[in-house]
């Protein structure tokens, strides 16, 4: 009969509980009680989905940081540079491939990491040359299997797809196309599939995100050969092919449905214009494995309409034909609302977390094996609240309705061109050659987020709180002053988030008290819920920006999250386009860019981090965004004076494929992250001749070692060989929030030291 399956559940657990563990473990080492916590998660996840009834329950979709650098583990395409070893990877390699180090062993630095699809995780980045030796380096997804096995839960292990893994990865040599790689790299994928077949997988888990891109013929071409091996290697199991985010293109779809697998997995919610062709399509002796549930958002699904389809799916296929599941992997849904008792009931109501939409997927099976009857109960409380979410008042504002109207070309348009307006900014600032400036934020110590918590739980007066903001501000102001930084920022100790901060302070926002989901590694992010139309009732940063300016004679920049990233970073209302929402969110972020600069802010950053990540995964439909997150851009920015600089910052992101859009945002000053690829993200800037000011990060962030002086000259020298120095700033790559402020100041004033070197070397 038909059943349920699920493609991957959230890794971080109910508590972030995976997320103390890793830092714990960073700190002193203790592995055994890392992999304890590690383990524990692992069989409540499964004992979960076991619970509600699902049918084809993950494993190995686990992660101690990232399953892409799982899978560079796994067939040991470990970069030179983190040294060779001829047994399985050990968690000190795997940690420094991830995070750098800088300890008595290694002093190297981390692989580069950049955004998974559309989404706001992040994956390490795989690096490929000429001749690369593979070999099976990891039997993680083998011990997971067992481990689960042993739990009496039998599983569908889940495996990055070779062809998807080798077009994730980057060549290390200009002109060489990883792909090529493809027959050398499939005996480790062979040998994992005999491995698991010999341990008693009947079914496994493929995915192939990559095919819902536009692959040239050449890549669609190699999955046909590479698949009829792997399923060669391992007769006894069945192969499902998962693809997810989005509708396929004709030729991947036909790619997909020739291949010598078992069943296929398609979204059905990001890709339902699809749906009626893949029922149409779909060879006689494949399964499908239908996305129903959305697994990026999370807002309730429609049953009525999914258990249409899903019974219009069964009629038509059979029902051993039919997998009911999530549209993707639940990785990018919080665990579940048990823990939210303070949220709205109303809003509430119209949610679903990862645990939920089990919850859903339950309901749909019950009503395909017993009937409607059966669930009539359920369908008629779903229905009452689609309806009640419909009438809510809460959905509306008349006054965000007329200032939508009355948006013009020209309130996108700045008053003069750039040539006009650098030359009024450094008439204003005369700053010197390679100005040096940070991204943002400085370290969030205990200190800090006890005293926020404090405040929140009435422990600390806001007088208080006020207070040791004050001081905080004022100590960071000093110390960047005493670096010799040339341009300034407050800091952001009074911010929990970059997006957060923000939503907490609009109307049409609502947040969670656990609604976490990972980012990358160890971290974490609690997104805000878009429910309604957004405006802001009153300024949100001035205090603090104007208060920072007044302690210093060096410009401060205001800082400020922009729309696109506040709108990528939430989970977003889908009643509505979200073009939509995201211009109501530039009217609010205008408001307060006015206000920044009545209170004496010449410089404001507007930091688009999710410019690139928002792009669609299909080309056809990039122009059509573009233009309209470009837009929103310019109308949060576009109301202030000449002499009134606009800085923006983009990281983990190849801006190569949309550098027209990048300049047309018309940002006086954009900040890039480059020093994991050596400046090679620089090349796009360079190539298109992007007409503006330039930062290339000289130093990484997301790493504890602290580069030295030499290494970022090193750095600058290149971008001296690209870019004019009139044209160039100096800064890290991303805020400096998760660092300590120890190795934060010894890595300022290495940077500082190695603009004046570089200043001196110009003259």
């Amino acid at each position: 009969m038909t059943i349920t399956g699920v493609l991957g559940f959230p890794r971080m657990g109910p508590h972030r509980e995976l997320k103390t563990a890793m830092e714990a473990y960073w700190k002193d080492g203790d592995e055994a009680a890392l992999l304890s916590v590690a383990s524990g998660l692992r069989k409540a996840n499964w004992r979960l989905q076991q619970a509600h009834g699902i049918g084809h329950i993950p494993s190995n979709d686990f992660s101690l940081y990232d399953h892409v650098l799982d899978t560079i583990c796994m067939t040991g395409a470990v970069p030179k540079r983190f040294g060779e070893m001829a047994g399985e990877i050990d968690l000190s390699t795997y940690y420094a491939m991830a995070r750098g180090a800088q300890d008595g062993k290694r002093d190297v630095q981390a692989m580069e990491m950049t955004k998974w699809f559309d989404t706001n995780y992040h994956y390490i980045v795989p690096e490929f040359a000429p001749h690369m030796p593979f070999r099976l380096a990891s039997l993680k997804a083998l011990r997971e299997f067992e481990e689960a096995a042993a739990l009496g839960i039998h599983t569908r292990p889940v495996l990055l797809g070779p062809i998807s893994f080798l077009r994730l990865g980057k060549s290390t040599v200009e002109g060489f196309d990883p792909l090529s790689l493809l027959d050398d790299l499939l005996p480790v994928y062979e040998e994992v599939l005999s491995r698991l077949s010999a341990a008693g997988a009947d079914w496994v888990q493929i995915d192939e995100p990559c095919l819902a891109l536009d692959l040239d013929e050449k890549a669609l071409a190699a999955y046909g050969p590479a698949y009829a091996r792997l399923a060669k290697a391992a007769p006894a199991v069945k192969l499902l092919c998962a693809t997810y985010f989005g509708a396929l293109p004709g030729g991947s779809l036909d790619a997909l449905f020739a291949l010598p697998v078992a069943g296929v997995h398609l979204d059905f919610v990001r890709g339902a214009e699809q749906a009626d062709e893949v029922l149409a399509k779909l060879p006689g002796d494949k399964l499908l494995s239908a996305g129903l549930i959305d697994g990026r958002n999370i807002w309730r699904s429609d049953l009525n309409a999914a258990l249409l389809f899903a019974e219009h799916a069964q009629t038509l296929l059979g029902a051993e034909r039919l997998i009911l599941a999530p549209s993707c992997s639940l990785l990018h849904a919080p665990y579940s609302l048990e823990a939210e008792k303070k949220l709205d009931p109303e809003l509430k109501s119209w949610m679903a977390f990862a645990t939920e939409k089990l919850d859903e997927l339950h309901v749909l099976l019950a009503g395909l094996v017993k009937g409607r009857a059966a669930i009539e109960a359920d369908l008629d409380a779903n229905a009452a609240i689609f309806q009640a979410r419909a009438r809510s008042p809460r959905l509306r504002n008349e006054k965000v309705e007329a200032r939508l109207k009355d948006v013009t070309a020209r309130s996108m348009t700045r008053r003069s061109p750039f040539e006009a307006r650098i030359k009024a900014q450094a008439a204003r600032y005369a700053l010197p050659p390679l100005p040096t400036t940070t991204i943002g934020s400085f370290p969030q110590t205990s200190e800090v987020r006890k005293a926020r918590a404090s405040l929140r739980k009435g422990q600390l007066s806001q007088t208080a709180y006020d207070e040791f903001m004050r001081a905080e501000i004022e100590k960071a102001v000093r110390l960047q002053e005493d670096l010799g930084i040339d341009v300034l920022v407050h800091g952001e100790f009074e911010r929990t988030d970059m997006v957060e901060y923000f939503g907490e302070q609009l109307d049409g926002f609502a947040f969670t008290s656990n609604g976490w989901v990972q980012s990358y590694g160890s971290r974490c992010v609690k997104p805000p819920v878009i429910y309604g139309a957004v405006s802001r009732p009153e300024p949100m940063t001035v205090l603090w920006s104007r208060y920072a300016q007044s302690l210093t004679k060096r410009p401060m920049k205001g800082m400020l999250t922009g729309p696109v990233t506040i709108l990528q970073w939430s989970f977003v209302r889908n009643d509505q386009p979200r073009e939509r929402t995201c211009r109501e969110i530039a009217l609010a972020i205008r408001d307060e860019v006015c206000d920044l600069e009545a209170a004496g802010l010449g410089m404001i950053q507007i930091d688009e981090p999710a410019l690139r990540e928002g792009l669609p995964l299909r080309r056809k439909d990039w122009p059509a965004y573009l233009k309209w997150a470009g837009e929103c851009f310019r109308l949060s920015v576009s109301a202030v004076r000449d002499e009134t600089q606009i800085h923006t910052h983009m990281c983990y992101s190849e801006f190569n494929d949309i550098i027209e859009a990048i300049a047309a945002l018309d940002a006086d000053v954009i900040s890039i992250e480059t020093s994991r690829s050596r400046m090679e993200l620089l090349d796009a800037f360079v190539n298109f001749a992007y007409p503006n000011d330039i930062g290339p990060g000289v130093y990484d962030i997301h790493s504890p070692r602290v580069p030295d002086r030499k290494e970022m000259s090193a750095l600058l020298k290149r971008a001296l060989q690209r870019l004019p120095a009139e044209r160039l700033w100096v800064n890290p790559d991303c805020g400096l929030k998760t660092r300590g402020w120890p190795e934060t100041e010894q890595a300022l004033r290495e940077m500082v030291e190695a603009a004046k070197d570089m200043r001196a070397a110009i003259r």
